[in-house]
């Protein structure tokens, strides 16, 4: 149990860790992963209790995050693009590790001998697209180079994980022979691939043929999925194939009928997307903040000038395997379309950042105790994780000085703005039929919680503008009565709605009180007014509220009731929206929107007891298909009047779909 425990403290750990970056975004992620695991260790925690066997780590750790890769993969783009893909994903991880592992036996024979230099350079060779893509967020990088990038994640972690398992394999029977090598090579390279193809679709037959015969099968298809990775690989590898060139295949198998996939079951394949987001999220964040764990005790293990010493080491193994990156570029041995050779050059070989993998197969690597002449498992890795810092910490200094700063011809408050008056439009235009009330209040209450829980408001600000909104409110509910639109006893009644609103939305509890005793005092006035000059009219509306007519169950008196309070808030709520967008400003858009949501919810409130009764959920589905299509042609038209730009009307759209998606599920559940 003390396992668990610390596996599920290391997840926390991980969680925080990605907040933290959330909020602060300043350093990469590992680098907070990191840091966490660094302060983690020194809690007093028996860390020692977290025992992982090489074969346990990969099977647990890089299994699924391959089955990722590959199920990420467009298959229009792999067969489009295959040559890339296969110059750098395995043609520059081959050279990379057999020029690297030469030189560092021929370099430091008295520490390497040739499987041993090739199993490190196996583990250093393999880049992190993720760790890429987290450090060029914020910058402009060539499209051409970008897309090679990600041409090179797809299979060299997997020619990576091969060549290590082989020289794993090697260095602990002891005995190497070219022949048997290259054959073995072949059985464990295109057996993997075959296995995991063939395991692949007979899952997804299954999964197609669950899909078609039942209608809601999420809770079997998506453990299925999950699933998958650990029984391909588990099986892959009692076979003696690649496990990890089988998870990948199965990945890629996936990918191909993804789309068919999805066709048939959007609901599903959101919920698996999602979920496999977060399994690599964890993963991810998970071997990095065990190597925080680890990196205190072993550093303590390892005498200063080894320290020293591994750090030059790695500090050359990285420039070597840049300067073989940026050759493969110059030489053309993949074909970038590059427009700019020495700047592209310099870029992939900067690209080449490292990462999960790297790390995962550094602690996979088994314990060796017999030979004085091998390196320690714990130096090897070290070793792995400062060629990982530098690579992170040059990637992270060169990148903005390198490349131009990504800009949005949108700022985030107009994007807010934009999103409030498309909202707006959409509930205006539910608001207008007279039918299917019921539904039309929970479809409000949705819809306007697309405007707020997205931004933190000034309180003093809000407070203010919903002060001066109930001002016109009641301003306006006067000239109605004046005008002899509603009477008296119906504006009394609407004012205590407002007093209770201003209770209900202040966090000024004494003054909210205090403003409703003077909503009560002024129409107790008032009444007495209304007493002494129209005594007969008075009586007659006490009667009424005597006799409780307005209370009575009657369901026609109780429609007839709230269909006049509706008309009066709508009345009202022309000026009261006149009002706030005079008022709306840059600096107060959030802060409008609060106020718009609290009529929201008031509305609600009158639709909800305007008819009761269980809810329709075909209305409802009809009803939130027309208003989300309504958000849809409000940014269309607000794009084609030239009043937001395209990318701001593309970030609208599909701000909303995604809405729709959630909106449409949240019905069915």
């Amino acid at each position: 149990m003390t396992t668990v425990y610390i596996v599920g403290l290391l997840l926390i750990t991980v969680v925080a860790a990605n907040i933290i970056h959330l909020l602060w975004p300043v350093l990469p992620l590992a680098i907070y992963q990191i840091l966490a695991g660094i302060m983690l260790s020194i809690l007093p925690i028996d860390t020692h209790a977290i025992v992982l066997e090489p074969e346990i780590f990969m099977l647990l750790i890089i299994a699924p995050l391959m089955f990722n890769d590959g199920q990420n993969v467009s298959f229009r783009q792999l067969s489009q693009n295959i040559r890339q893909i296969l110059s750098m994903a395995v043609g520059l991880a081959v050279v990379t590790v057999i020029l690297v592992g030469s030189g560092l036996k021929l370099a430091l024979p008295q520490h390497f001998t040739y499987a041993l230099a090739f199993m490190l350079a196996a583990i250093i060779t393999p880049t992190d697209a993720v760790a890429v893509k987290s450090l060029t967020t914020n910058v402009e990088m060539p499209k051409n180079v970008n897309e090679t990038l990600e041409y090179e994640s797809l299979f060299n972690d997997a020619s990576g994980l091969v060549l290590f398992s082989l020289a794993t394999g090697t260095l602990t029977s002891g005995e190497f022979s070219l022949g048997h090598g290259v054959l073995t090579f072949l059985y464990v390279f295109f057996g993997g691939i075959i296995f995991g193809s063939l395991m692949g679709w007979m899952l997804i037959a299954l999964r197609t043929t669950l899909m078609r015969t039942h209608v809601d099968i999420g809770s079997i298809v998506i453990p299925i999925n999950v699933m998958t990775p650990f029984a391909v690989y588990w099986l892959a590898e009692e076979m003696h194939l690649s496990g990890i060139l089988a998870v990948v295949a199965a990945g890629i198998v996936h990918s191909i009928l993804y789309d068919q996939l999805r066709l048939t079951s959007s609901r599903v394949q959101n919920a698996t997307t999602t979920l496999w987001n977060i399994i690599a999220s964890l993963l991810n964040g998970f071997v990095f903040v065990l190597l925080g764990v680890m990196l205190p005790e072993v550093v303590s293990q390892t005498l200063t000038a080894t320290i020293l010493k591994l750090a030059l080491l790695a500090l050359g193994l990285y420039l070597a395997m840049s300067l073989i990156r940026y050759l493969w570029a110059r030489f053309k041995l993949v074909d970038m379309h590059s427009t700019n050779p020495k700047r592209d050059g310099l870029l992939l070989a900067l690209g080449g950042i490292h990462g999960t993998i790297t790390l995962a197969m550094a602690f996979s690597i088994p314990v060796l105790t017999e030979s004085a002449q091998l390196a320690t498992r714990n130096q090897l890795i070290l070793l792995a994780a400062i060629v990982i810092l530098i690579s992170l910490t040059v990637g992270t200094l060169a990148f903005p000085r390198l490349l131009p700063t990504k800009t949005k011809n949108y700022t985030n408050d107009e994007f807010q703005d934009q999103l409030i008056h498309t909202v707006q439009y959409a509930i205006d235009e539910l608001s207008q039929s007279p039918e299917n009330k019921k539904e039309q209040a929970l479809l409000i209450d949705q819809l306007s919680s697309q405007m707020t829980l997205t931004f933190k408001i000034n309180r003093n600000v809000y407070d203010r503008l919903a002060s001066q909104a109930r001002g016109v409110e009641m301003q306006t509910l006067a000239e109605l009565r004046e005008n002899g639109v509603v009477t008296a006893k119906e504006e009394q009644v609407y004012n205590r709605m407002i007093g209770r609103d201003a209770l209900m939305h202040s966090q000024h509890g004494l003054f909210a009180f205090l403003r409703i005793w003077h909503y009560r005092f002024k129409w107790k006035r008032l009444s007495h007014k209304l007493h002494k000059h129209h005594p007969q009219t008075f009586a007659q509306l006490q009667k009424i509220h005597d006799d409780k007519t307005i209370q009575d169950k009657s369901k026609a008196v109780r429609q007839q009731y709230f269909d006049r309070l509706e008309s009066i808030f709508n009345m009202t709520m022309t000026d009261v929206n006149e009002f706030l967008d005079e008022v709306q400003t840059p600096d107060n858009v959030h802060e409008v929107a609060m106020v718009r949501r609290m009529y929201l919810n008031r509305q609600q409130t009158l639709d909800r007891f305007h008819s009761r009764g269980e809810m329709d959920i075909n209305v409802l589905r009809t009803l939130a298909i027309k208003a989300f299509q309504d958000e849809h042609s409000y940014v269309q038209q607000q794009a084609a009047a030239g009043v937001i730009s395209s990318d701001l009307a593309n970030a609208l759209n599909e701000h909303i779909s995604n809405d729709q998606l959630v909106c449409i599920q949240s019905f069915e559940d």
